[in-house]
């Protein structure tokens, strides 16, 4: 697996290889085969696919009725939208009727960059988490990812799956780890303080533990590409072995990872730093020039948790 691939491209390589053998996969989307790399699943098995043009709302319900039908059901499409404009229909059509259809947010978070508010997704878990039945990922790499949608074809609850646009540097540098939904990832060890990222942020945070580890500083890190459901026993252990938990998404920090984690250890609560978006319209620019200014890259994490320590 190369560490160019873009997990969108991983998630529909591997969804096209499965389909191949199983008739029941069926990919909607709605004007975004190239956004998530369609093409080739739409020109090979037309016949498990649907086009439903610019309309998310429709696409979201067509896909309910397919999955209720008894169909493994894939709606792929940006991000923005399926959790914006289609928030109604994911609400009552997927999570609250239960059905076990699988959402795929592409180009989450400000993977759109400069493209501003209207195309970024900075407000999806802190929505859909509040979903009864609702589960939610953000893989981190692609072989992460593949291992996602080979659990998903025959995972029998809706989830949404959400995923940047750009290629990815590997976390996982082989296929030789364990991945469940609810259980987070020690990529690092540490008794100094605990980095609990999910997604894209999670290189970087893996990057800034081993930069600390130069500085004498032994930073656990915590993949928690699952949100919902979440691990709260590998919080609470953090908490409980490192005293001091930092947290990073690419997500408001109003609702996302770091208030789960707030949530988690409010009964014995431990210091708790939560970097992520504030309350303020999100500068343009790249999405690594965004994310080192919020200090959501390798640096900005280093030095977020120097001054934590120091406190």
């Amino acid at each position: 697996m190369s560490d160019n691939i873009p997990c969108r491209k991983s998630f529909t390589n591997t969804l096209l290889e499965l389909a191949r053998n199983d008739k029941d996969i069926v990919a909607v989307t709605s004007d975004a085969r190239g956004s998530v790399t369609l093409d080739s699943f739409a020109n090979e098995l037309p016949e498990q696919f649907v086009e439903c043009g610019i309309a998310e709302q429709n696409a979201v319900g067509i896909s309910a009725g397919l999955a209720h039908s008894g169909k493994k059901v894939f709606v792929c499409g940006p991000a923005c939208f399926y959790v914006a404009r289609a928030l109604e229909q994911v609400k009552v059509d997927v999570a609250y009727s239960r059905n076990n259809v699988k959402i795929l947010g592409v180009s989450g978070g400000v993977a759109y960059g400069a493209l501003g508010a209207t195309h970024h997704s900075l407000h999806d878990i802190a929505a859909l988490r509040t979903f009864p039945g609702m589960n939610i990922v953000l893989p981190c790499d692609a072989r992460q990812t593949k291992k996602l949608v080979e659990l998903l074809v025959d995972y029998p609850e809706p989830v949404y799956v959400r995923v940047g646009r750009n290629a990815v540097p590997d976390v996982y540098e082989d296929d030789n780890f364990d991945f469940q939904l609810g259980k987070a990832n020690t990529l690092l060890d540490g008794t100094d303080l605990t980095i609990i990222a999910a997604g894209e942020t999670v290189y970087h945070a893996y990057q800034a533990g081993l930069k600390l580890r130069e500085d004498g500083v032994k930073a656990r890190v915590l993949d928690m590409s699952s949100i919902k459901p979440i691990d709260t026993e590998a919080i609470l252990k953090a908490a409980e072995e490192t005293g001091r938990i930092i947290t990073v998404e690419e997500h408001s920090k109003f609702g996302g990872l770091g208030g789960i984690v707030a949530e988690t250890i409010a009964e014995n609560p431990v210091p708790l730093k939560i970097l992520g978006i504030p309350d303020e319209d999100v500068v343009h620019g790249k999405p690594l020039e965004i994310f080192a200014h919020y200090r959501l890259d390798k640096e900005g994490i280093y030095q977020a948790a120097l001054e934590f320590i120091k406190k």
